[in-house]
């Protein structure tokens, strides 16, 4: 008898609400983009679903624009993994943007790999011009 393979299918990408990363829930997504704006606290990614996946290891990877650290020597990428739990997963990467917001602008790429293929991969061009979108537009509001 023949092992299923696993598939993965990326389920949402672009801007969600806020999003506790020790809470089992996933984040609901706010708007479907690429374009996010340069704004403190945003939460961006994308969420990956794994079918008949259990066991995988999964390697994940943010290229970030080139953030210098507090001794100001560019930070290295996030990286890290994580095993799917069950046949049908869901795994969120994503990131947020924190003080000084000036230096966070640019292209944010997020890779996820399983034995060292692409599964998964998405690019976010972060820059303040977008801040001035319809999103904004309806937070100045208090939506």
């Amino acid at each position: 008898m023949s092992k299923l393979k696993a598939s993965f299918s990326v389920s949402s990408f672009g801007i969600y609400k806020e999003w506790n990363e020790k809470s089992k829930q996933l984040p609901v997504i706010k708007d479907f983009t690429l374009k996010i704006p340069a704004v403190l606290n945003i939460e961006f990614g994308f969420i990956l679903r794994v079918m008949k996946g259990k066991g995988l290891k999964l390697d994940y990877t943010i290229y970030h624009p080139d953030i210098p650290d507090k001794k100001g020597q560019v930070m290295a990428p996030f990286t890290g993994d994580v095993y799917v739990r069950n046949n049908d997963w869901e795994f969120y990467l994503g990131d947020t943007l924190w003080e000084p917001i000036e230096d966070k602008t640019g292209d944010w790429h997020m890779v996820i790999e399983c034995d060292g293929k692409v599964i998964a991969e998405h690019t976010f061009s972060v820059l303040a011009e977008y801040a001035d979108g319809e999103i904004q537009f309806w937070k100045r509001r208090g939506y």
